[in-house]
């Protein structure tokens, strides 16, 4: 407040819903017989799938959120996707289509390795 000068309640308002909505972020994944299912609540009401025939190779990896894709959240850049809530790991997923998703996971190995069981 020193530094912007006096805060409105509408701004400290606007402030907190956002702080709000960005705290409330959820990212759930689930790794099924046909392939991945992703859900970033409040954003998503339903699983987003990612079917085992649309995906070519995956990889856990660590990341730079703000570097790679400008932060936290549902992320787009050209050609790719995010999904990341928080952290610096997560599993690359790269498409038959040439498009990429990247996951954000506090355990990618296990992810990864959920995948490769799926898989076989």
């Amino acid at each position: 407040m020193l530094a912007l000068g006096p805060v409105s309640w509408g701004g400290l308002l606007i402030l907190s819903v956002v702080a709000g909505f960005v705290y409330s972020l959820r990212l759930q994944t689930e790794v099924r017989a046909d392939g991945i299912y992703l859900k970033m609540w409040p954003l998503h009401r339903s699983f987003r799938h990612i079917p085992w025939s649309e995906i070519e190779r995956y990889e856990a990896t660590e990341y730079r959120p703000l570097r790679d894709f400008g932060g936290w959240g549902l992320r787009w850049a050209p050609g790719k996707i995010a999904y990341n809530v928080s952290g610096t790991e997560g599993v690359w997923i790269e498409r038959t289509d040439g498009r990429a998703v990247l996951v954000g996971s506090q355990r990618a190995e296990e992810f990864a390795r959920g995948i490769d069981e799926a898989v076989r």
